[in-house]
């Protein structure tokens, strides 16, 4: 008897022991091993309006993205595409260390942090093509390391780091000089204002840029300006300025699939601009793309359910050049009808 009241006691103690010591189901890890995919996929159709008249079908982007956070203070991110119209490129690949809610540093093959359109993902544009500040002057990724911070008590974010100064095509050469990247965003209701600046060195001459952007969303409303002045040292070149005015309505319709409908507009343009490359025969810098304003109006209908968003975009846009320029064939006026699909 002795025996089994002692035996029972034992299992007792053992089933209380484990109910204290076992997790709740409820509480689940910050972190997992198990990645998440995502993917973008951009096809459209362009035909130009003015000049000699031409037409293209395009896979602009095939887009795949991996990413996890593997513990509670590291996470990883790899992009690429798989076609940007025919080609392979490949777009990030980084380790992020975050040691507090405050604090990251992330190092690899990103985004040099400068501008605002310029940092917009594919699957967040509002125009089949992007404004010249988002194309030509503002966009470059870089290979290095850079550090974000946040403080708690006020709505600012600011990003800053150093990277090579050689394209990220190739990560092998030895730098005597480095490009830098820095960007300040402060939020006020519905309203953000960002600075940015950055500097590069893409062929013995250095380029500075300065941003300065301001963003208002209310509701259906997305109103937002930016600015870039572009500043070759040595008067290399004569400076660069661009801007870029868009607006963007919103709202919800109820079809047998689609369930948003939007209309946008946008007005931007650049001086004559150079990628700072130098002409070894001219003894120059390259003009890459001569001065130009546009005007594009387009209207987007969406489907958008849970984790997969697909858009149907026409875009209609008009360029205006000094007289007298030749203007290239596909860099005029055009139409240009896109679909895309997030997943």
């Amino acid at each position: 008897m002795i025996l089994k009241k002692l035996a029972t006691g034992c299992l007792l103690a053992a089933g209380i022991s484990a109910s204290a010591t076992t997790p709740s189901d409820s509480i689940k890890p910050a972190f997992s091993y198990k990645p998440e995919f995502h993917g973008t996929l951009r096809a459209r159709f362009e035909q130009t309006t003015e000049g000699e008249s031409a037409g293209r079908f395009q896979v602009r982007n095939a887009r795949l993205s991996v990413g996890g956070k593997i513990a509670p203070i590291l996470s990883y991110f790899v992009r690429a595409d798989l076609c940007d119209r025919g080609k392979f490129n490949m777009l990030d690949a980084y380790a992020t260390f975050m040691p507090s809610k405050t604090w990251k540093i992330v190092a690899g093959q990103s985004r040099i942090p400068f501008s605002v359109d310029a940092s917009r993902a594919v699957n967040g544009y509002y125009f089949t093509n992007r404004s010249f500040i988002g194309k030509q002057v503002g966009n470059r990724r870089g290979i290095g390391v850079k550090g974000g911070f946040s403080p708690t008590q006020i709505p600012l974010y600011v990003e800053a780091g150093i990277f090579n100064a050689t394209k990220i095509g190739d990560h092998t050469p030895w730098q005597t000089k480095y490009s830098y990247g820095a960007k300040a965003r402060y939020t006020i209701d519905e309203v953000f204002v960002e600075c940015g600046f950055k500097s590069e060195v893409p062929d013995g001459i250095r380029v500075n840029h300065t941003d300065a952007c301001v963003s208002w969303t209310d509701g259906r409303w997305l109103a937002e300006a930016e600015y870039v002045y572009k500043h070759y040292t040595n008067s290399a070149f004569d400076p660069c300025h661009a801007y870029n005015l868009m607006v963007d309505y919103r709202w919800p319709i109820k079809t047998s699939f689609f369930n948003r409908m939007s209309v946008q507009a946008r007005f931007d343009g650049m001086s004559d601009h150079s990628c700072g490359e130098i002409d070894e025969d001219a003894g120059c810098l390259v003009v890459d793309d001569i001065r130009r304003n546009r005007l594009t109006i387009g209207s987007t209908i969406s489907y958008i359910r849970e984790k997969i968003h697909a858009d149907l975009r026409l875009n209609y846009e008009q360029y205006f050049y000094p007289s007298g320029e030749v203007i290239p064939v596909g860099d005029g006026s055009k139409v240009s009808l896109e679909m895309i699909l997030r997943f």
